[in-house]
């Protein structure tokens, strides 16, 4: 008997999903990879992710860390414009009004730092660190955008899902009206229980309305996410139910999650970058060496004096060699501070190690019991279509009242929306886990 009534629950569904299919073929089928693809590709975060990721690429040079010369070329032209009024010794007095000098110059100026404390050096390894950073901040945008479209691609489907059991949950209670309909006809059933019956299918038309909306927001978040132009535009997921993998074992997870967690890896990457950073600042204590040349053209004119125009092509060169030898403790200071920086950064690395490896725990026990859910929820899924199998017969002979036929079918809803809720739930701890292990473009 549970077997018809669950056969044409799923003949019923079929027949609503071809009705859907045939009335809208604007509805584009999308497997979960297709999603992915299609988001990774267009997704805002992602662009802006990658972007930030060649400006970290075009940082890590050599020219950037210091290691080459600087070459400047300059050029310039001046003059002044003066009166000029003069006592002389002897009593007489001169002036000169208009007077007009200028200068001209070219010069090129080379300057190249030899050593200074191994600071070149130390700062190309860190510029390499900062791209490889770089790196990881787009592998942790590509791995939450995975982890959310995921979760709403699977959502979609459960809020599909349950739509069709509140369409059911119609068909069977427009059934119940025209038995109730038929009896009053037939003088055996009350005016009264017609329209309860009546009631109850407008209430369940009700629910399935609201439940379309629901279907309708996930639809345009899971558009939102994609990045797609249409926000309204009609997807269609590939798969009907949610399906689960095989149970995940927690010890490959925490390996995994040791290797490739990309918090916990760019934890490692900012304890050496501050290690990096008391480097740059041991650097200070260490002596420098600098070159200097410049090659120079200048060219003066004057209005007054011995001569009328001067003209100067010459180099330059020079070599400084320093140290710091007092700053009024300031060095020291910083190094203290740089000491106690690498230890803070190697406390968060391990606090994040830490929160990870709880979080995996939690969730993987949480992961398991939703499985154990899933069975007894299955389970309780075949007695309530059992048990409502057994009531439509007994309401059709009469030995059933309306509200005992109304809670049988209630609880058949709720143990349908309960088997969803935690297979769903199972799904989104299956994301989690794999987020957490680095392994979630295992769903690409």
């Amino acid at each position: 008997m549970w077997n018809n009534m669950y056969s044409k629950k799923l003949i019923f569904i079929a027949g609503l999903l071809m009705f859907s299919f045939a009335r809208s073929n604007a509805q584009e089928v999308k497997t979960l990879q297709d999603v992915l693809s299609f988001g990774l590709e267009n997704n805002y975060s992602i662009r802006m992710a990658r972007k930030g990721q060649e400006i970290s690429d075009n940082n890590f040079s050599r020219g950037n860390a210091g290691f080459f010369p600087s070459l400047d070329l300059r050029t310039q032209y001046s003059g002044t414009r003066n009166n000029t009024d003069r006592d002389n010794i002897d009593g007489t007095t001169s002036s000169m009004r208009g007077v007009h000098n200028t200068v001209a110059s070219v010069n090129l100026n080379l300057g190249w730092t030899i050593f200074d404390g191994f600071r070149v050096q130390t700062s190309y390894d860190r510029l390499g660190v900062l791209q490889e950073m770089g790196e990881l901040n787009t592998q942790q945008a590509i791995e939450n955008l995975i982890a959310n479209l995921s979760a709403e691609y699977f959502n979609l489907i459960r809020q599909k899902q349950q739509l069709e059991n509140l369409k059911f949950a119609v068909e069977l209670s427009r059934e119940r009206m025209r038995i109730d309909e038929e009896r009053y006809l037939l003088g055996s059933g009350s005016r009264l229980q017609l329209l309860q019956a009546e009631v109850f299918l407008n209430a369940d038309s009700a629910r399935m309305t609201r439940q379309e909306e629901v279907v309708r927001a996930s639809r345009i978040h899971l558009n939102e996410l994609m990045a797609r132009e249409d926000l309204r535009a009609g997807i269609q997921p590939s798969d009907t139910i949610i399906p689960l993998d095989d149970i995940l074992i927690l010890e490959s997870l925490r390996r995994s999650a040791e290797e490739n967690n990309t918090s916990l890896r760019a934890a490692a990457k900012n304890t050496t970058l501050s290690e990096y950073d008391q480097k740059m600042i041991a650097a200070g204590t260490y002596p420098y060496v600098s070159l200097s040349s410049g090659y120079g053209l200048s060219r003066n004119t004057y209005q007054t004096g011995s001569f009328t125009d001067q003209q100067t092509v010459g180099m330059n060169y020079g070599i400084t060699l320093g140290m710091n030898l007092f700053d009024g403790f300031n060095q020291r200071r910083r190094m203290s501070n740089a000491r106690i920086e690498v230890e803070n950064s190697r406390v968060r690395e391990e606090d994040t190690r830490n929160t990870l490896m709880a979080d995996l725990i939690t969730n993987y026990e949480e992961y398991l019991n939703f499985f154990r859910l899933i069975e007894m929820e299955s389970h309780n899924l075949d007695v309530a279509y059992e048990t409502l199998n057994i009531a439509l017969e007994r309401y059709r002979l009469g030995e059933l009242s309306g509200i005992e036929l109304r809670e049988v079918q209630k609880n058949l809803l709720e143990a349908e929306e309960r088997l969803l809720t935690v297979q769903y739930q199972a799904k989104l701890a299956e994301i989690s886990l794999k987020y957490i292990a680095g392994r979630i473009t295992d769903y690409l």
